[in-house]
């Protein structure tokens, strides 16, 4: 079985993204990584030639920045990625600038990958989601997070990326999947205040024009995390790759689980959910075989 990784990057310094820890965590499942670097104002291409792997195969892209409606550009530079795997491998393991794979989840991905290799059927593997918030102490526990999505494809051309990227898709139609026991987990919402408000900044502009940016996201310099409806304590292990970066957190952030700010109906939906499993109105971008 041959497995290849790939992500797409850009700016990774300027905006704080954990990129050098999300390539890490999948390199031990991964016979090569492909990493479309985007054209950067920072030293992103510099920052990715330094991992120390021979696995690692850069190509260097131009985003086009005229992509600005639903974050195409992403998907546009995610197919970049997928493109320039190698032809003979089976599987394609796909990462975000900002997720991780914790190290005990690698043997249960690479099972489920052995299991479903020959299985024609089974056109993707779906991924549960941790969304960590403010710092690295607090996850989302609101109906705000998305719980699933697809992380590792099949090596098939006609798969592309979806939208914004955040999924994959077949000839227009969605995927079928089969679950792994694995967890992502995402830190996009974890940087100092002042590298998530210029994230934001820069981010919206891949989905709204210059209008929507004035009405909708404050010039300030520092982004107020406080503005969060409802969030849990984390008890969980942090991955082993990012606890250099973990150590280096160097701004403060505090919720009380205990007061959730909550609408009713958000409150009996979430009641319905934790109590059956079932998230009524959740988007689903695959179709579990």
């Amino acid at each position: 079985m041959k497995v290849s990784g790939f992500t797409i990057v850009r700016n990774a310094i300027k905006y704080d993204y954990p990129i050098v820890e999300a390539i890490q965590s999948i390199l031990p499942v991964c016979d090569e990584v492909v990493v479309a670097v985007g054209n950067s104002d920072d030293g992103t291409l510099e920052l990715i030639k330094n991992i120390q792997s021979d696995k690692i195969k850069i190509v260097e892209t131009v985003w086009d920045d005229s992509l600005r409606v639903g974050g195409a550009v992403l998907a546009d530079e995610t197919n970049k990625a997928f493109t320039a795997i190698s032809d003979d491998s089976d599987w394609a393991f796909y990462i975000q600038g900002d997720e991780i794979i914790h190290e005990q989840f690698l043997p249960a991905i690479r099972e489920t990958m052995l299991k479903y290799k020959n299985a024609p059927e089974v056109e993707g593997l779906l991924f549960n989601y941790t969304h960590f918030y403010g710092s690295y102490d607090y996850i989302g526990d609101s109906r705000q997070w998305y719980r699933k999505e697809i992380r590792i494809i099949k090596n098939d051309k006609f798969i592309s990326s979806y939208k914004d990227a955040q999924g994959f898709r077949k000839n227009g139609r969605k995927l079928n999947v089969k679950p792994v026991d694995a967890s992502i987990f995402h830190y996009g919402w974890v940087k100092p205040p002042a590298a998530q408000q210029a994230k934001q900044q820069s981010f919206h502009k891949l989905w709204h024009d210059d209008t929507w940016m004035k009405e909708h996201i404050p010039e300030v310099e520092e982004f107020d995390y406080s503005a969060i409806d409802s969030l849990a304590h984390f008890k969980g292990q942090h991955p082993q790759v990012m606890k250099e970066r973990i150590n280096r957190m160097n701004w403060c952030f505090s919720f009380d689980p205990t007061k959730r700010r909550l609408s009713f109906k958000q409150r009996f939906l979430g009641w319905i959910e934790s109590s059956t499993g079932w998230r009524i109105g959740e988007y689903k971008n695959y179709k579990i075989v």
